[in-house]
């Protein structure tokens, strides 16, 4: 059976973990496929050759689907090319399900994300559906999904009328942040001073994303997120070859599990405590507040050696 709702390829120069993914796109048999892929970077020996390599997979489509491509002939690089090929999706569709060359998704996030692009489609306190929860073992819900502040875009789905309010730039940002506009949104001064400080560089060009800016869109909407209750997603993409994420990580190839018989929570409210686990754990929440300890320690034994010598500091007049 086809899947009726789009699916969006995001694809660059990796194609060992794009076939692996594309693997599980043609399981899914979408009828349309929208397949966005940046140009290779001048200075990169042999990236033209992987790229070319990559985009022939997508030449592999072997089920009744309608291809759509929008190719880059230059590099725009990470924020330019994954905001403008959604912009791109969303100008063709109404809604789609979207997926990175590096995140493999288990064979029920496909159902999983277009029961619910169905469910929620009128629904303006929701922005997006992730395949990717960050809960690890810890379930914070009985149910088969909960709603989260985060929008966790390993894997994802949502809507034209929610993505038509994103701006790659955030040029509201200084306003937001000058009116303290979001400061209900975070449970406590680290998790604020963390996104004000990050809001900060991405709106100042110091990093070169696209997803902070659909994070901060979520955020200044007060709109909610959509993460299963078990993880649908394998992110492949850590390693030397990888944009953004180097090295060894807790986070990388997370086992997925099958979400097929959905059950609904009664209620559309943020879930705290999952919230709370996903930036202490995910975000560096932990690490922060340790730090901090550490910090504060070191004042107080250094203050307790010099309480003797308190009397010795001459006292201005």
């Amino acid at each position: 059976m086809s899947l009726s709702t789009p699916v969006a390829f995001i694809i660059f120069n990796r194609p060992d973990p794009t076939k692996k993914v594309f693997e599980a796109i043609r399981q899914a048999k979408p009828q349309k496929l929208l397949v966005i892929a940046d140009g290779p970077r001048s200075d990169r020996s042999g990236e033209a050759e992987k790229c070319t390599e990559t985009r022939a997979i997508i030449d592999l489509v072997d089920w009744d689907c309608e291809v759509l491509t929008n190719y880059s002939s230059i590099n725009l690089g990470c924020k330019r090319r994954v905001s403008s090929g959604i912009n791109w999706v969303f100008s063709q569709v109404e809604e789609a399900i979207i997926l990175e060359d590096d995140c493999l998704p288990a064979p029920s996030f496909f159902q999983f994300c277009q029961t619910l692009l169905e469910k929620y489609r009128h629904d303006d306190r929701i922005s997006m559906i992730s395949g990717t929860t960050c809960q690890q073992e810890q379930t914070k819900t009985s149910y088969s999904y909960y709603f989260s502040k985060y929008a966790h875009i390993w894997g994802w789905a949502s809507w034209r009328r929610a993505w038509q309010e994103y701006d790659v730039d955030m040029k509201t940002w200084p306003e937001c942040k000058q009116s303290n506009l979001l400061q209900s949104a975070f449970h406590d001064i680290y998790e604020q001073k963390s996104w004000i400080e990050i809001f900060d560089n991405v709106y100042a060009g110091k990093i070169d994303t696209w997803d902070y800016q659909w994070l901060y869109t979520c955020l200044s909407q007060s709109r909610l997120s959509i993460e299963p209750a078990r993880n649908l997603i394998s992110n492949l993409g850590f390693g030397v070859d990888a944009t953004h994420t180097f090295g060894e990580s807790p986070w990388s190839n997370m086992p997925t599990y099958d979400i097929w018989d959905i059950e609904h929570p009664k209620l559309t409210i943020r879930n705290c405590e999952a919230d709370i686990h996903t930036f202490n754990n995910f975000f560096g929440g932990h690490h922060m507040r340790q730090q901090d300890r550490l910090i504060s320690k070191i004042k107080n034994r250094i203050k307790a050696r010099l309480r003797p010598f308190k009397h010795l500091i001459p006292v201005s007049s």
